[in-house]
């Protein structure tokens, strides 16, 4: 079977990784987390408080910016790294959440990131998820997928995820950053998230991650042998 690219767009927890991370383990593929991306840049302009309408900082600030993709074995998945440190852990809570949507807004930062993320599916054989994947860093994709979900089963989902990693939060918190971000991502004026002409929508509110996953497996499976 030839290889492809599959580009993963959607809102903010609506379990895009997930769903990326379980496509590419079961093609062998690269899986690349862009959303990692962002969050890790977001980190690194806040350790150094980068202004971001100071259009000349956020430039000089980016040419310090290193980003790789190390695999734990332990984990069975990669970790994203920011300058040799592994920042996993860091970049999933809600100070992030609360300005990845600001940062990624930023046009040098969006073209920065959007050039690396290309360079690495230069040989195909690669999931990547984000906001823009299917509209600007690969629309040639052949396979696109939207996902979607309600926004309360959004929140759920959130807010279990940061529970268990024991943040202190509730849940209206949670719902007013999702609602703020996707207002952000979807109105942007460089790169918003919207749905490319020829994505296909998946609406996981009322299927299992098991049920998703075969449901995305066979779009590629037939993409893949076309």
């Amino acid at each position: 079977m030839k290889k492809i690219i599959i580009a993963i767009d959607g809102f903010s927890s609506c379990g895009k990784s997930t769903m990326a991370k379980q496509l590419a383990k079961e093609l062998n593929y690269v899986f690349v987390d862009s959303g990692a991306m962002y969050r890790a840049i977001t980190l690194y302009f806040l350790r150094n408080k980068i202004d971001l309408q100071d259009e000349q900082k956020v430039m000089d600030a980016l040419r310090h910016v290193h980003l790789d993709f190390e695999f734990v074995e332990s984990k069975g998945s990669s970790d994203i790294v920011l300058n040799n440190e592994n920042v996993e852990s860091l970049i999933r809570d809600m100070q992030i959440s609360q300005h990845v949507s600001a940062v990624s807004a930023n046009q040098h930062v969006r073209e920065f990131a959007v050039a690396q993320q290309q360079k690495m599916g230069e040989k195909k054989g690669i999931v990547m998820d984000g906001r823009d994947i299917g509209t600007t860093v690969f629309p040639d994709a052949e396979l696109k997928v939207f996902v979607t979900a309600d926004v309360d089963i959004r929140v759920e989902r959130r807010f279990a995820e940061l529970v268990a990693k024991g943040d202190v939060i509730n849940k209206a918190e949670v719902k007013e950053n999702l609602v703020s971000r996707d207002y952000i991502d979807s109105t942007r004026e460089f790169c918003p998230l919207k749905q490319a002409a020829d994505a296909i929508v998946l609406d996981n509110t009322n299927i299992t991650r098991e049920e998703q996953l075969a449901i995305v497996l066979k779009w590629a499976q037939e993409k893949m042998n076309a």
